[in-house]
């Protein structure tokens, strides 16, 4: 569903007159910033089937630092793969990567272990990766990567829809103070409803997130 799509669910819900751009007035740019919002909420409430993608590394000799790019600070990394040595890697501390670094000295090789280094210029998340890559190797990091903020008419909702309309419809409610009819607090449990049903549906799709496993 497009933005112009959502926008307009959301302005008839409450009885406003539907706009031809998102940006046509003073009230449905303040509606803009309510579905964002929302989008924002639902998008950190699961780990969105529609949201994960693979980011491919190309590791160069000497440099342990890479960037994903493109998913600024707001991503979730499920997974982390040497494609060319065809093994997963870990997770490891700021710490264990400063004592192998630092104090160990260990030697350079072949990728195993991952951990965050903040930012890059562009906002896009680091990773350290260790050992130091000692040659070119292939890392597929599965991520969780969420959408920026929808902007113009045709930008489309990658997540489901109907939470993201009636949780902007709750939250212009209660900018309103009043509906004529639905009060706000029944409007946040239709999207709590709306969100639980989208969040069952879509683990549906990864049962084995799902599942308990002691080591």
């Amino acid at each position: 569903m497009t933005y112009l799509n959502i926008m307009n669910n959301v302005l008839r819900r409450l009885r406003e007159e539907e706009v031809n751009n998102v940006t046509e007035s003073t009230y449905s740019k303040m509606a803009g910033d309510f579905i964002n919002d929302a989008k924002t909420m639902v998008e950190q409430a699961a780990d969105w089937s529609a949201l994960r993608e693979t980011i491919t590394i190309s590791t160069t000799a000497t440099d342990n630092t890479y960037s994903l790019t493109g998913t600024g600070d707001d991503v979730k990394v499920m997974s982390v793969l040497n494609n060319t040595q065809n093994c997963f890697m870990q997770y490891q501390s700021k710490d264990w990567f400063n004592d192998s670094l630092y104090i160990a000295g260990a030697a350079e090789g072949a990728p195993l272990y991952y951990t965050y280094n903040g930012l890059d210029a562009n906002g896009d998340t680091q990773v350290l990766v260790g050992p130091v890559p000692d040659g070119v190797y292939s890392l597929r990091f599965d991520v969780v990567k969420r959408q920026g903020n929808l902007t113009s008419n045709s930008d489309k909702l990658l997540i489901p829809n109907q939470p993201v309309i009636h949780l902007a419809l709750a939250l212009l409610a209660r900018e309103r103070g009043e509906t004529g009819g639905t009060s706000t607090a029944e409007y946040f449990a239709i999207a709590d409803k709306y969100l639980s049903d989208a969040i069952a549906i879509d683990a549906a799709k990864h049962p084995e997130e799902m599942i308990f496993r002691t080591i």
